[in-house]
This record gives structure tokens, sequence and C-alpha cells, in this order.
């Protein structure tokens, strides 16, 4: 299934821990998929089977060169699914992994969503949005 995982909402965070996840990347995730600690102080929302693909690439690696990485994504993994309110419930490990307290921007990156605090995403976005000679510098490094 090809997925067109596109976008930045800015969404709350209620008491429970839960948050709206946008319409459009909803369709896109399907009933369930799969969340866990992301790079950058964010976290992965993967639909199912982008999780497949990466737990299959992950456990085709040897065990000497992998296991930090394994421990990274497989211990926070948690399958989501959304509530009859567009929701999804963002577990407290998770939340203080990305700081996340009240505001988050839910950024659709391709493949996968990321959820970031509001505060990681603007430090995060800094270098990019002054600096257009960064954004084709890394293009140039991409090959792009």
């Amino acid at each position: 299934m090809y997925h067109d995982l596109t976008g930045e909402y800015q969404h709350n965070i209620d008491a429970k821990g839960r948050m709206i996840m946008p319409a459009k990347l909803r369709e896109q995730l399907g009933d369930t998929f799969v969340m866990t600690k992301g790079l950058d102080g964010c976290l992965f929302v993967l639909p199912t089977p982008e999780w497949v693909k990466l737990d299959n690439e992950l456990r085709d690696k040897p065990i000497s060169t992998s296991r930090k990485i394994k421990r990274f994504f497989y211990a926070s993994k948690t399958d989501c699914e959304i509530d009859n309110n567009g929701r999804i419930l963002i577990p407290g490990p998770l939340r203080e992994f990305a700081k996340i307290e009240k505001e988050v921007v839910v950024v659709g990156v391709s493949t996968r969503v990321e959820i970031w605090s509001k505060e990681k995403w603007n430090e995060q976005n800094a270098e990019f949005v002054d600096n257009s000679d960064e954004v084709a510098l890394q293009m140039e490094e991409l090959g792009i």
C-alpha cells in the first residue's frame, strides 16, 4: 500500500494523554498502527505495513551491531487505535521521552507521522526556516 502522509497540524494533549489525529492522516494510517520512540526527540507513528518493513530490516541485522537500535524501537513500541472521537492515546513513557505536555505538532513525513512537542518542533525547524541555503545544501548532499 502506498502511503502519502504529509502536512503539519497543531493539536493539544488532554489530561489523559490523548490527542486528535488529523483526519487526513487517520485515513492513511488505517485502523491500527504502531507508535514508538523516534529520532531527534519526536515520536514515530507508522502504518502497520511500514512497521513490518522496519521490523524485517532490524530482525535480519546481527545482534552485535543492532542490539541498541532494536532496544530503542522495540521497547517503546505500542499498538494504537483511533477511538470514536478521532483520538489516540500517547502512553506516559512516550510523552515523557518526547517532552510532550500540552501542545504538539503532528507532521506527515511520507511513510510515517512524527509527533513533536511544539517547543522541540520549533527548535528543530529554526535552522531551516531562517536559512534556505542549509536546505539547499542538505538536498545537494542527498543528490536531489
